[in-house]
């Protein structure tokens, strides 16, 4: 009797662990060489070799009308750029790193006096957008913002080195 017990158990537990997923998922679809982001439009666009594979709406910086010019302006930056690191333990679920700032970035916030800023991300929503009862669009310090499930496949789907072009 003990036996069957602990069979019943262990069979439950097995079942609840495989139904709690995770959120790194694999992805062995084509390469994705190009991200397009129209940030007027608030359309992501994962591209393979000039064809569309997937499209996300997001939300950006709390300004997001014109490019990022200095640290704290609440702008997303426009431009090529390309993907330069994962943070698998970001507070905002998963995030992956544009490689803002450039030199031209740099030069053109040293002019006015000011630091660029970075840590410009493609991240989820994670537990604190979950919070806000009354989130608004456009909530992020500059980043982009999809749902966490979406970063989840942006995240699998994305390498290191991968070009990112901004549009207005």
């Amino acid at each position: 009797m003990r036996f069957i017990r602990f069979f019943i158990l262990a069979v439950g537990l097995l079942g609840l662990a495989a139904c709690s997923g995770s959120k790194f998922r694999t992805y062995n679809g084509p390469e994705v060489t190009q991200i397009v982001v129209m940030k007027e439009a608030r359309t992501l666009y994962l591209v393979s070799n000039g064809k569309e594979l997937k499209r996300y709406k997001f939300d950006l910086g709390f300004a997001p009308v014109g490019d990022k010019k200095v640290e704290g302006d609440g702008k997303t930056p426009e431009g090529a750029y390309f993907i330069d690191r994962r943070n698998p333990k970001s507070r905002f679920h998963l995030s992956v790193g544009i490689s803002y700032p450039n030199q031209f970035d740099r030069a053109e916030a040293e002019a006015l006096g000011q630091s660029p800023g970075g840590d410009i991300f493609i991240h989820g929503r994670g537990p604190f957008y979950k919070k806000k009862s009354n989130r608004k669009k456009d909530w992020t310090w500059g980043c982009i913002a999809v749902s966490d499930k979406e970063i989840e496949e942006i995240y699998s789907m994305v390498n290191n080195g991968t070009q990112i072009v901004i549009h207005p």
